[in-house]
């Protein structure tokens, strides 16, 4: 696992109805964590990160992301 440390990936945070922060990562299928702070949040979905790549399909996902730009926009329809 050592050799993951500092690799980044992308995360969406949303703020619910309830005030919670909900975080996803869209790397992974079902990837997601929640808090109260967004702090805490944070710290949720990088257990549920490190619980996922223990799966070695999912490490080589992780270990072959390395995009060249990243960005999202939200729209109103």
């Amino acid at each position: 696992m050592s050799k993951f440390s500092n690799h980044k990936v992308p995360l969406i945070v949303e703020k619910d109805e309830d005030n919670f922060y909900v975080v996803e990562c869209p790397l992974f299928e079902g990837c997601y964590a929640q808090g109260k702070t967004l702090d805490e949040a944070l710290k949720n979905i990088r257990a549920v990160i490190k619980m996922i790549l223990k799966d070695d399909s999912n490490r080589q996902v992780y270990s072959s992301y390395n995009p060249q730009e990243l960005s999202l926009h939200t729209i109103s329809v």
